[in-house]
């Protein structure tokens, strides 16, 4: 027993010397940093540098705009787009899903209902000749054989096989408004983001409906802390590994299953409360579009966060790190996102893509790790977390 002790108490010593050395050789464990981004503006071929939403394969990303489509390369990065003159029925597109079955791309159109990109034919839906609740969609989701569309009067269910139509509002599912503003599906659920009835959750299987409110009813302030969702007008949902990311226009939060964390700018990374977008890329990594840059938590159960800006004087890209509030390091890169007005980010492997207002970027994430690791500090820990955000 003794000589256990004298194993457990170098052990500890190492341990502790280990953390010194560490700690003053200027190393922590971080979260990856994305540093290296590239640009993609009309200038590249985009049809607007107004950037709704992102939607990546293997070998293509593509991008809807306030005035057409868009299809880059991943490996040459060549640019092509699509506008109502190259036979895109509407101007802008809002929302893009991929069927991975198929191929086929689903492309929202706001103010023009639905359309299909498939083997270089364009297909159309709109309210005068098909089952679409509204022509101003907000969110397309693949679900099986099921085009999920998200518009501002209820949300329809497209069978693509059978060709049947199902229309969702508060006649038939628990939306008190029925204002839809995002959509998702994974593990046979599918997850409405609704202004003013928070999420809805659709049980594939059963056809059943779940509501996610906020239980305290309040509008003006989230009274009660992590008793649900911290706001009832929802923008995006994504749900992940079991984990439901959610933005609002109010905060943001996460959902496990058993417990809510929200998500306020004033204690976290988050550059602002107003939320676009969400992507999870995992069940402890959130990325959120807000209208002053992205906040991403990078590691849920340290709450350690990364916000991504662009500085309005320099045009440089700031990442600064933080965990619990405390900045850790401020990383500046020639590059980051185009513009502090963030409308979507897509998940592309290791990279990541962020839209928008004035552009798309894509962060190459050569060497990615998820979570926490030692590294080196990009550079001391700074001042607090400043808010750089511009206006749109």
């Amino acid at each position: 027993m003794c000589m256990i002790h004298q194993w457990i108490s170098k052990g500890l010593i190492v341990l502790a010397l280990s953390m010194v050395f560490a700690s003053a050789a200027g190393a922590a464990r971080l979260p990856y940093v994305y540093t290296d981004w590239q640009h993609f503006t009309v200038k590249d071929g985009l049809p607007n540098d107004h950037v709704f939403a992102v939607e990546a394969d293997e070998t293509k990303v593509w991008v809807g705009t306030e005035n057409g489509l868009a299809c880059i390369d991943k490996r040459t990065g060549k640019v092509k787009s699509w506008t109502e003159a190259e036979g895109l029925p509407w101007r802008v597109v809002s929302a893009l899903d991929m069927n991975p079955k198929t191929g086929e791309l689903w492309v929202g159109l706001f103010g023009g209902g639905l359309a299909r990109f498939s083997g270089g034919r364009v297909d159309h839906w709109h309210q005068l000749n098909s089952g679409l609740v509204n022509d101003v969609v907000y969110g397309v989701a693949v679900e099986n054989d099921n085009v999920w569309v998200a518009t501002t009067a209820g949300a329809s269910r497209f069978n693509t096989v059978t060709g049947e139509w199902t229309i969702y509002t508060e006649k038939n599912a628990p939306m008190e408004e029925i204002w839809n503003y995002g959509v998702c599906q994974s593990d046979g659920k599918v997850f409405l983001s609704v202004w003013g009835s928070g999420i809805l959750e659709f049980d594939i299987k059963t056809e059943n409906w779940k509501d996610y409110l906020d239980p305290d009813g309040e509008m003006e302030i989230d009274l009660y802390r992590d008793d649900g969702i911290v706001h009832v007008i929802t923008t995006g949902v994504s749900h992940v590994d079991d984990v439901l990311w959610v933005s609002s226009y109010f905060g943001m939060c996460r959902y496990d299953g058993r417990y809510w964390r929200g998500y306020y700018a004033h204690e976290t990374g988050l550059p602002s409360d107003f939320g676009n977008a969400v992507k999870g890329r995992s069940a402890d990594e959130g990325w959120y579009a807000t209208d002053k840059g992205v906040g991403v938590v990078t590691d849920f159960s340290t709450d350690t966060w990364i916000t991504y800006t662009m500085d309005p004087n320099t045009h440089e890209g700031v990442a600064v790190v933080t965990r619990n509030k405390e900045v850790l390091e401020t990383v500046r890169s020639p590059r980051g996102i185009p513009h502090n007005y963030a409308l979507w980010v897509e998940i592309d492997g290791d990279d990541v893509w962020v839209g928008t207002s004035k552009g798309l970027a894509r962060g190459k994430g050569a060497g990615y790790y998820p979570g926490l690791k030692e590294r080196p500090l990009h550079a001391p820990a700074a001042q607090k977390v400043v808010q750089t955000g511009t206006s749109k």
